[in-house]
């Protein structure tokens, strides 16, 4: 069974603009131009790995003010309180709502952690060119591209505990310094995502991208 050549291999690149694939010069240095849109095409992403780990590392940083800060604010005629990601999580799951504290924990806690942790692994393997399992780091990518889709459930959250509280009970609340920076997160994680270049899974030889050292 003959092995499966790559477009890079074979000299094609396509075009992310409008799909159009052209064959490029030997002597193409990767930065050409798509001849029906003049979007730039490339073989491979350029800088993939550095502008990923560049967002990710501050997605990792500005998690932990994420969870630390308060992300509420409440007061009431009775009392007044700040409430992070986690103490809102318990305050929910006291207050007798733990289908919401077990929403909440998901989005806020799981799925941020999961998607550093997932992107982190992605670039190590690829940064050092394993040969392991490519099809399922493939996929593996493929998940997190498909939750970054509802990533921004996690800043809904914030919101509805907002409206709910509002709903339930005349109190102040206010979002707290916590909600900029895991909106921060969220943002950043989805720019990592689509900063990777999922075709260097599969890229066995040195080529012509920029690593890290």
């Amino acid at each position: 069974m003959n092995a499966v050549r790559s477009a890079r291999e074979l000299g094609l690149v396509a075009c992310e603009a409008c799909g159009a694939v052209w064959r490029l010069p030997p002597d193409d240095a990767g930065d050409a131009v798509c001849r029906r849109c003049r979007a730039r095409v490339h073989s491979r992403k350029p800088r993939s790995l550095e502008r990923t780990w560049a967002f990710l590392i501050a997605a990792a940083i500005l998690y932990l003010p994420a969870n630390l800060i308060p992300i509420m604010k409440t007061a009431t005629l009775m009392e007044q309180r700040e409430d992070t990601i986690m103490s809102g999580v318990i305050a929910l799951w006291r207050a007798g709502s733990p289908e919401i504290a077990i929403i909440v924990f998901a989005a806020s806690i799981v799925v941020p952690i999961a998607k550093i942790v997932i992107l982190a692994f992605l670039l190590i393997t690829t940064q050092r060119r394993w040969a392991w399992r490519p099809a399922a780091r493939t996929r593996l990518y493929r998940a997190i591209e498909f939750v970054g889709y509802w990533s921004m459930l996690d800043v809904f959250v914030v919101a509805l505990l907002v409206a709910l509280v509002h709903f339930r009970s005349f109190a102040d609340v206010q979002p707290g310094g916590g909600a900029v920076a895991f909106a921060a997160v969220v943002v950043l994680t989805m720019v990592a995502s689509k900063s990777f270049d999922p075709r260097l899974i599969w890229d066995r030889r040195p080529a012509a991208v920029s690593m890290p050292p």
